[in-house]
């Protein structure tokens, strides 16, 4: 009897991230087990729990999947706006890819709720990477002479925080898209004119 060639640990992992990924969607994060993911690939839960040692690792990985390719919200913008406009388009682009992730995988947004607590990992690599295009758009500001600036580096994390309110799943699904558009505008002027006058 000829024996199948093992699997790779990464396909393997791969078919039980993307199985995980089908029956959340399917069923809803709660509602399905870890042994239930097994049991559609045909593998002991074991064998799931080899690769991802809690549920809350698989929410990490499909989240992470998910942001890590959201790249086009942190493309480059025309060098000539002026930074402020650059800060709102990169809010707006942001609060439209969250609201759209929200619409069409409703699932993800369930997971982020059950595991808000766990602070997952994929979630902290996406907040640095905000902060990152942020830091950018300050320094940006700064060499044209717009900002006054002494440390851009927390001044981007301090703008992180303010944005959460029109960026964080939990806070931005109660509101319309209107009254968010019209939040991130009014903090964008805010943090323009605290910029500008070397409140950081």
């Amino acid at each position: 009897m000829v024996r199948r060639p093992r699997r790779k640990a990464e396909e393997t992992r791969e078919d039980i991230l993307s199985m995980a990924e089908m029956l959340f969607r399917q069923r809803g994060y709660l509602a399905v087990s870890i042994a239930d993911i097994a049991g559609a690939l045909h593998m002991s839960p074991a064998n799931v729990f080899k690769h991802f040692h809690t549920k809350v690792a698989l929410v990490d990985a499909i989240a992470g999947r998910h942001l890590d390719n959201a790249t086009e919200r942190f493309a480059a913008f025309d060098q000539d706006l002026p930074p402020k406009e650059q800060l709102l388009r990169f809010v707006l682009r942001l609060l439209e890819g969250h609201l759209q992730d929200i619409q069409k995988n409703p699932y993800i947004f369930e997971m982020v709720l059950s595991t808000i607590e766990a602070k997952l990992e994929a979630g902290n690599r996406y907040r640095a990477r905000i902060e990152l295009k942020l830091d950018e758009i300050i320094r940006e500001g700064i060499a044209e002479g717009r900002y006054q600036c002494r440390d851009p580096e927390r001044a981007a994390r301090t703008v992180a925080d303010l944005l959460a309110c029109v960026l964080h799943p939990i806070l931005i699904a109660r509101d319309d898209k209107e009254t968010l558009v019209h939040r991130a505008e009014d903090i964008v002027g805010f943090v323009d004119a605290a910029l500008q006058n070397n409140a950081c």
